[in-house]
């Protein structure tokens, strides 16, 4: 691993490297745009995808609230580095759009978000040509997406989670059976009475119901992400593995808090709790559980989830309902 950052060559990295292979070259074209009838913002997306390979899945990902497509590049280019083609929209809430809080058409931007996924999915074609020898390299057959943050819940209405209206029922059904499977990152859980007034105001969507979610799924979790959201602890991020059928499986990272040691980009102000080895291990867990969701003979994530548990088991722990 000539070239690595000691914090980064560590035996749990090296196992898992093992386990997901060396990385390909790398292209990313942005912007390009999509056709968005009626959106309050043109909708332009980030498409990076390795240089060579055949048959590559597409992996949609939705951002955490305020990014952008330029973000997320720890995950974002090491997926495509390892055969992934990552579709990267920037949604209504960047900050480059200056649609806030304040605004009035904030209410309905988690709705718009979840259209971007689909118009992304609509629009295959136009985003397999716009990038350089990138036609007839992409398998329109297999789709998955991860988010982080707001960008999980976005992730989670396509995986089959629905929003509980004031009545305490399910909602519209969001879901997309062109999505096999998901990464939710950093997920808000259930509503109620321990949401905090601003997120009681703000965030209607912050009341999901995940009963109905049965898409295979992996839920990621810090376990010190405390949330300015409600009065929950951590195990607020747990929830969609607690009561979903579908999110089977739950990496909890130890000492991680919301930014799980660095996801949004290298050396984000934000990012409260940096930590290479853990964005490094984050990385390939999911690059393990995204090929085994995609293909049923790949043993990749049981086998990452061993080396976890023994080489790795000071980063976290993996819980499965399917043990």
């Amino acid at each position: 691993m000539s070239g690595t950052p000691a914090t980064t060559d560590t035996p749990i990295v090296r196992a898992l490297d093992d386990l997901v292979g060396v990385g390909e070259r790398v292209v990313s074209v942005a912007p390009v745009r999509l056709d968005a009838p009626g959106r309050a913002r043109p909708l332009d997306v980030r498409v990076s995808a390795p240089v060579n390979g055949s048959a590559l899945p597409v992996l949609l990902f939705s951002h955490g609230n305020g990014w952008s497509l330029d973000g997320y590049a720890p995950l974002t280019a090491f997926w495509a580095s390892r055969g992934f083609v990552v579709v990267q929209p920037t949604h209504l809430d960047s900050r480059r759009d200056g649609i806030g809080f304040d605004d009035p058409r904030f209410g309905q931007v988690w709705t718009e978000r979840h259209a971007d996924l689909r118009r992304t999915m609509d629009q295959l074609e136009t985003i397999e040509q716009a990038v350089p020898g990138l036609a007839g390299r992409v398998n329109h057959e297999q789709v998955v997406a991860a988010g982080h943050s707001w960008g999980a819940q976005t992730v989670q209405m396509l995986l089959g989670a629905r929003i509980l209206d004031s009545t305490g029922q399910a909602g519209q059904d969001y879901s997309d059976q062109r999505v096999m499977a998901g990464v939710l990152l950093a997920a808000t859980g259930t509503g109620g009475q321990e949401l905090h007034p601003f997120a009681q105001e703000h965030f209607p969507f912050m009341n999901p119901s995940f009963a109905e979610l049965t898409t295979p799924t992996l839920v990621v979790a810090g376990d010190h992400d405390q949330s300015k959201m409600s009065s929950r602890g951590p195990d607020w991020f747990t929830d969609a593995y607690a009561h979903s059928p579908g999110a089977t499986d739950l990496l909890t990272l130890y000492g991680a808090e919301h930014s799980l040691g660095g996801i949004p980009n290298w050396e984000a102000a934000e990012t409260t709790d940096e930590n290479p080895e853990r964005v490094a291990v984050l990385q390939r867990l999911t690059t393990a559980y995204l090929r085994s969701a995609l293909d049923s003979t790949d043993a990749g994530w049981a086998k990452a989830t061993a080396a976890l548990a023994g080489t790795g088991a000071e980063l976290g722990r993996i819980d499965s309902k399917l043990l």
